[in-house]
């Protein structure tokens, strides 16, 4: 269990000037397929993680941090989300270093994805790594 996947969402946004960086995640029974995105649990986390943006934008307006790249998704190993995640976070909190964090999710082993949506297009996840 402890090699068992895990998957997030991650908005990077900046509200009131202030960057914050929230998270939904879910466990997988097992890694995506190489060639495959995250799917249906991917939208679902998505989709739960840009409602409660979406609740956050009654305290005051937001707005995308990382312009394409402020909705990722990625695949880690559970060790990461308690050990390595959190350091990830509070860095890019504090430097705003968009480049730094998608490598540094990169370098945990999994997959990496954006999530982008045009007009009367379905969603697509673009793998970064």
């Amino acid at each position: 269990m402890a090699d068992a996947p895990y998957l997030l969402a991650l908005a990077l946004l900046e509200q009131n000037g202030v960057r914050a960086l929230p998270l939904q995640g879910q466990s997988l029974p097992e890694s995506p397929a190489a060639d495959a995105g995250p799917g249906a649990l991917g939208e679902r986390q998505a989709l739960e993680l840009l409602v409660r943006v979406w609740q956050r934008s009654d305290q005051s307006p937001l707005r995308r941090a990382a312009g394409v790249e402020s909705l990722l998704l990625v695949t880690v190993p559970i060790e990461a989300l308690m050990e390595r995640v959190p350091s990830l976070k509070a860095r890019w909190i504090a430097d705003g270093n968009t480049a730094a964090l998608i490598q540094g999710l990169a370098d945990l082993g999994g997959r990496l994805w954006t999530l982008s949506l045009e007009p009367r297009q379905p969603l697509q996840f673009t793998a970064l790594h």
